[in-house]
């Protein structure tokens, strides 16, 4: 497999009508959606991932079960698209940064690493029912969730506002711009919430809601892209990461409109889950640690296109988005 991190994907973002290449992708082809943008990345099952090395510091945490087994379960999200986490070419195995991650963390706590493909709406359940150790799949930390999962972060949580590129929305960066709009979101999804929140701020100063009065639900990226196509909606919000990533390949079909963080109005972080009271937490961080301080971390981040969401350091159980009620 090449190496990757030719062009920043997060700066692309920034202008919404970036064209990174001249080359244009379908919505469906990840690897020539990833050359349209400057990256080089194999779709092949056989990913020749970055490794790390193994933290004594790190070890020394685990729990005595999961050391004893030597396997660190993992479960991702593949139903996404590049660069967070998507299926290979055999359309099993999922690839991408999440993954990438998750052997990171596992070389660092000295674990084989076996990934599991959950929907994204069911890693609570994959979590509480200890069918895996831990999830690496873009999630935020909140404080809801903090009552019942432990978090390690390992990046910020970045958002965008995806729209056609012939489309007559020009710009989202407030929660008046998406006023009368027809707005797409995946359910479940602290961008949801965020939508939401917006939704009702318009209401109460007056403004119109969005279109129907609720969001159109998509757990499929590819299914709101072909949405907003054919101009069933106006915009979706989603993972910055996906979106600017599609903007960006597909410049004549799709733009990104806005940007915001993912805590809105407050700052938020991505982190690995692991079910409390398992106490894998601490040695998470510490393996976390140990691949920022050697370098792979930043290097993964680098191959998808994705240093511009880098934190200085992982924490345990960061402060997280507060409940809303």
């Amino acid at each position: 497999m090449t190496a990757l991190a030719v062009v920043p994907l997060l700066a692309l973002a920034a202008c919404a009508g970036a064209q990174a290449g001249t080359d244009v992708a379908a919505p469906e082809d990840d690897a020539a959606k990833a050359k349209a943008v400057g990256l080089q990345i194999s779709t092949s099952p056989e990913q020749d991932r970055v490794r790390s090395t193994e933290s004594p510091d790190a070890i020394a945490l685990l729990p005595a079960a999961i050391a004893e087994r030597g396997v660190l379960k993992v479960a991702t999200s593949a139903s996404g698209s590049a660069p967070l986490t998507f299926l290979a070419d055999d359309e099993k195995t999922p690839i991408g940064n999440e993954t990438d991650i998750a052997q990171l963390v596992a070389d660092a706590l000295g674990l084989e690493l076996r990934l599991e493909v959950r929907a994204w709406a069911d890693w609570p359940l994959a979590l509480q029912s200890q069918d895996v150790d831990a999830v690496i799949s873009n999630v935020t930390v909140t404080e809801e969730r903090k009552e019942l999962y432990d978090f390690s972060s390992y990046r910020n949580d970045q958002l965008g506002w995806i729209v056609g590129a012939e489309g007559d929305v020009e710009s989202i960066t407030e929660p008046a711009d998406i006023a009368g709009l027809k707005v797409a979101v995946g359910s479940g999804t602290n961008q949801e919430k965020i939508l939401l929140a917006w939704n009702e701020e318009n209401i109460a100063n007056g403004l119109d809601p969005i279109k129907d009065g609720e969001p159109d639900y998509f757990d499929n990226l590819a299914d709101a892209l072909l949405a907003l196509q054919s101009g069933r909606l106006d915009a979706y919000v989603g993972p910055n990461a996906s979106l600017a990533f599609t903007a960006a390949s597909s410049p004549q079909d799709f733009r990104i409109a806005g940007t915001l963080n993912g805590g809105w109005p407050l700052t938020a972080q991505i982190a690995v889950a692991t079910l409390k009271g398992a106490d894998l937490a601490p040695a998470v961080t510490a393996a976390l640690a140990h691949v920022f301080d050697d370098g792979t971390y930043l290097e993964v981040l680098q191959r998808w296109g994705l240093e511009g969401e880098a934190i200085d350091k992982p924490e345990t159980n960061p402060p997280g988005l507060p409940k809303t009620s």
